[in-house]
């Protein structure tokens, strides 16, 4: 007689466990890709370093300004434009 035969059938535990250790394998998989081929910028801004994840109107138009890509008489107008299209409080 095999040696099979006398293990009591404990194969089934091992048939319900294995998928599982599949799908961890592969999500962690997933995740590490994820992780490495993510650009480092993605990874500061969601932390919270530096600039918030999202810069309102006026903090992009202070930074355009500060940076030289925009001139005082363009920033002056756009200022105005953003405060007539301010919504107002209630």
């Amino acid at each position: 007689m095999s040696t099979v035969w006398y293990w009591h059938g404990g194969g089934w535990a091992w048939m319900a466990f294995m998928p599982l250790v599949w799908i961890l394998l592969l999500g962690l998989f997933v995740w590490v890709v994820v992780r490495l081929t993510q650009h480092p910028t993605d990874r500061d801004s969601r932390q919270g370093m530096g600039r918030s994840a999202r810069e309102t109107p006026e903090e992009i138009l202070d930074r355009r300004f500060a940076s030289g890509e925009i001139d005082a008489d363009t920033y002056t107008e756009a200022r105005e434009r953003l405060a007539a299209h301010r919504p107002k409080p209630r």
